[in-house]
């Protein structure tokens, strides 16, 4: 998925953080999320061509950054990962928004991996449930690995205005290529807001 220099596509990137309660020793995000430790997961999202990534039903992108977690280790970089933006779950009712991360410390390898769940209903659930990730931490290189911990991670407005500050396109060479990809990231998350949200039709 890394982008060259030399093709015609144009994408997107942004940066986000979700901070939020987090505890080993648990399956279960809900209940890791009373701990008093803390887990902060500083991403940032690689979409190589904004087309491909809308008409791929999973809508996928690149995701990587650092995980700071005082149980385990502060600033732990996370060099690949998957994000999913309304990919399906199965249920034409519910999508999620996916964030994964795989990193390594102490000579373990762990797997970061949390879902927001957008499910169709009332627009008074909208920025619960777009704000809220249900993580769980996996040791290994993937989801399959065994569950060490869990937590939910949230984003706050405040996050979410530096999130839009950080949102710009890539491998654009002229400023009209810069504003349809940007353009065509919000009408994507609009339309998809909007079909779950404001006309509750199934995700097709």
């Amino acid at each position: 998925m890394t982008a060259s220099v030399h093709d015609d596509h144009t994408g997107i990137s942004f940066r986000e953080t979700m901070t939020g309660g987090f505890a080993l020793g648990t399956t279960d995000p809900e209940t890791g999320a009373n701990s008093t430790d803390e887990l902060a997961m500083h991403a940032t999202i690689r979409i190589h061509d904004i087309d491909a990534f809308i008409a791929d039903p999973r809508h996928q992108a690149r995701l990587t950054g650092s995980i700071d977690f005082a149980p385990l280790g502060i600033g732990m970089k996370a060099e690949h990962g998957v994000f999913g933006l309304f990919s399906p779950s199965g249920d034409p009712a519910l999508t999620y928004m996916v964030y994964e991360l795989g990193f390594a410390h102490a000579g373990l390898r762990w797997y970061l991996a949390g879902k927001k769940h957008v499910k169709l209903g009332s627009p008074l659930r909208l920025w619960g449930e777009t704000t809220t990730l249900y993580t769980t931490l996996h040791q290994g290189a993937d989801a399959s690995g065994p569950v060490k911990g869990a937590g939910v991670l949230s984003l706050g407005v405040i996050d979410l205005i530096k999130l839009l500050g950080t949102l710009e396109a890539t491998d654009s060479d002229s400023l009209l290529e810069s504003a349809s990809a940007k353009a065509k990231f919000f009408g994507f998350f609009s339309q998809e807001l909007t079909r779950t949200y404001v006309l509750q039709q199934p995700d097709t």
